[in-house]
């Protein structure tokens, strides 16, 4: 009963956000609510929520600060030489700005922080999009399943959740997965060239005008130097760089939390650049309305993520699902693993799925003769799908930037990020780390 409620409220929650009749904000926090009070669990629903909270609080925390740091960045100018460059490139070609936008988002997202490459990317690509006025859903579609490839790195997070649930070796999960990866990433620019070709179709390439006139229009159409062009700092671009890639840097490396991280770079970077009380009050106040876009629906997300393990849903779904898997399927289930990774991450967190259901599939596995490595690696394919959930933090920060509606944006991407998923599974039984 639990599995069957559990799946009535992922399915009547997503069917209300993609239709629109329920925003993203209210939906994670009333249908959860709803299925829990109905499935019998109205006493501990306050606990289970506070719970959920807790989780996410250090995600909240570290979006918050990275908004704000990354805005400051984008005020005092950061940024736009880099926009200049990437338009001297592109010119004003729908193709070619797609493609760029995936190269940008998979050399950025290396680095294996989406939050970070969805404010690089956008805040480089956006006034180009607008400019051209382009299909404003193409940006954060093509970010989204770039980082999804991307994110597969051992620093990124699934992949060592994968190791950690399995107890089995980084390097034989993480190195035979990179030529998938490479198949993921090939995939991606693919998928930019067709989405450029149908707006080169639409809107035409456009003759912009010189360099510094390109780089002025895209500053003018950039939301966060909008309204105050004198709180540029061009003086400042080699110290706000070294500023961000020692940020990178200490990321990369875990030297602190990421929260801790974020929380610092913030503070050192509006001192260095508005040393001014009033101009670091006016910039605080300029970028809380995404903070407050973003934060908001993290701790929703938390209400959802609460009820949805507290209930034991979670676990009630994952082990349906084993039990309905025929004996005669055990020889195939890494193909199995790799197909149910995309809907199940969709549905439930990462943690959820590696740390509750993989190590029970893995198990089921190694009664004929499947190495859990194997299944780690299967695991991992469904991971472009999994950043298109409403419990993926970084999204609605990818959303909120990318000014698109969250429902409008999953079905726009959907498909795209299943063929991101296909290819790399693909390319995988191809080379045989994945086995039929």
């Amino acid at each position: 009963m639990l599995a069957i409620l559990g799946y009535a409220m992922v399915l009547t929650f997503m069917f209300l956000i993609m239709t629109g009749r329920l925003s993203a904000l209210i939906a994670l926090i009333l249908i959860p609510s709803i299925f829990a009070i109905a499935g019998g669990f109205a006493p501990e629903l306050g606990p289970m929520i506070l719970e959920g909270i807790g989780q996410l609080a250090p995600t909240g925390v570290m979006l918050m600060f990275a908004i704000l740091y990354f805005g400051i960045m984008i005020d005092a100018g950061l940024f736009d030489p880099v926009v200049g460059k990437i338009l001297a490139f592109v010119k004003g070609d729908p193709v070619k700005i797609v493609i760029g936008t995936a190269v940008l988002a998979l050399v950025v997202s290396l680095d294996g922080d989406g939050t970070t490459t969805y404010m690089i990317t956008i805040s480089a690509m956006l006034p180009l999009y607008q400019r051209l006025k382009m299909n404003p859903l193409i940006l954060p579609a093509i970010a989204i399943i770039a980082v999804g490839v991307t994110n597969l790195t051992p620093w990124g997070g699934p992949t060592a959740r994968a190791v950690s649930a399995l107890s089995v070796d980084m390097s034989e999960v993480f190195v035979p997965m990179i030529p998938a990866m490479l198949g993921g990433a090939a995939f991606v620019i693919l998928a930019a060239y067709i989405l450029g070709t149908r707006e080169r179709k639409r809107v035409g390439v456009l003759e912009l005008p010189d360099l510094r006139q390109q780089q002025t229009l895209a500053i003018q159409e950039t939301a966060a130097t909008l309204d105050a062009p004198n709180f540029k700092r061009p003086k400042l671009l080699w110290v706000n760089f070294g500023l961000t890639v020692i940020l990178l840097v200490l990321l990369v490396m875990g030297v602190m939390p990421l929260q801790v991280l974020f929380m610092l770079a913030f503070a050192i970077a509006i001192i260095i650049n508005y040393p001014n009380l009033k101009d670091q009050k006016d910039r605080i106040q300029h970028h809380a309305g995404n903070v407050l876009a973003v934060v908001s629906l993290v701790f929703a997300a938390g209400a959802f993520t609460g009820i949805l393990s507290g209930t034991g849903m979670v676990d009630a779904m994952a082990n349906s699902l084993v039990t309905i898997i025929p004996d005669a399927m055990g020889p195939y289930l890494p193909i199995i693993t790799a197909i149910i990774s995309m809907p199940f991450t969709f549905f439930m967190s990462n943690d959820a799925f590696y740390f509750g259901m993989l190590p029970i599939i893995a198990e089921a596995a190694t009664v004929y003769g499947i190495d859990p490595s194997e299944i780690a690696r299967a695991s991992l394919i469904g991971q472009p799908v999994h950043l298109l959930s409403p419990l993926v933090a970084s999204t609605y920060l990818l959303v909120g930037m990318s000014k698109v509606d969250f429902g409008e944006f999953q079905r726009y991407t959907l498909l795209w990020a299943v063929g991101t998923c296909m290819a790399m599974l693909v390319v995988a039984i191809l080379i045989g780390v994945i086995s039929i």
